[in-house]
């Protein structure tokens, strides 16, 4: 298993060579939520690289390995997390499931789609944490299924503060491969961005409302 250090180095490289991972302080981009910010991330991009994708599969398999032994199934967030979470339990030889964020308003209604049985311990996988809502709440949706979520794996976070009190609120663990400042570090290193473009990317992550208030009135 390699470093901690170099895994996030490494997972950085991948995301920013696919643009998986795009950062623009000129240019921002709009979230779903009307915000802008210099960063845009969707890495399910990583999937359709063989290569990446393993590398995301074994360093979760390995973290998980490590952080929480022996698992009786493996989780995904939808949607993002349903591709990787399937690959985890592949390799770890689990059963599968995936939770929505809310239940499916025909059909069974079901929220969680697979079986899930009280008293299984489970990790969740995630493809991105922004503020964290969205994963928690699948972490409850299991919950109230009566699993034991041991704690969750993503391949990047944000890094913002709202996020780290909304999981330690939740009491669930959260590891991932990268974050936003080892991301920033290696487009610097890798010329991605330009020097000048530091302190407003770091601004952004300190204060990301209102860095999206100061460039929606410029």
């Amino acid at each position: 298993m390699i470093s901690n250090i170099d895994m996030a180095a490494r997972t950085a490289d991948f995301l920013l060579k696919v643009k998986a991972v795009k950062l623009d302080n000129e240019h921002p981009f709009t979230w779903a939520s009307g915000r802008k910010s210099p960063i845009y991330c969707d890495n399910r991009v990583t999937l359709s690289y063989p290569d990446i994708r393993t590398f995301i599969r074994q360093s979760f398999v390995d973290i998980i390995r490590e952080a929480w032994g022996d698992v009786d199934l493996v989780a995904g967030v939808a949607t993002g997390g349903i591709a990787q979470g399937a690959l985890v339990a592949q390799e770890l030889g689990k059963p599968f499931a995936y939770v929505r964020s809310e239940q499916k308003s025909h059909g069974l209604t079901n929220q969680i789609e697979g079986e899930v049985h009280e008293g299984q311990s489970v990790v969740v996988v995630e493809d991105l944490v922004s503020t964290g809502k969205s994963s928690l709440i699948a972490v409850r949706a299991l919950r109230e299924k009566g699993c034991i979520v041991k704690g969750m794996v993503a391949i990047f976070t944000y890094g913002l503060r709202v996020a780290e009190e909304n999981f330690a609120k939740e009491n669930v663990p959260l590891h991932t491969l990268t974050a936003y400042d080892t991301l920033v570090q290696v487009a610097k290193e890798r010329d991605y961005i330009r020097h000048e473009d530091l302190e407003s990317l770091a601004a952004w992550r300190l204060d990301p409302e209102r860095w999206s208030d100061d460039h929606m009135n410029a």
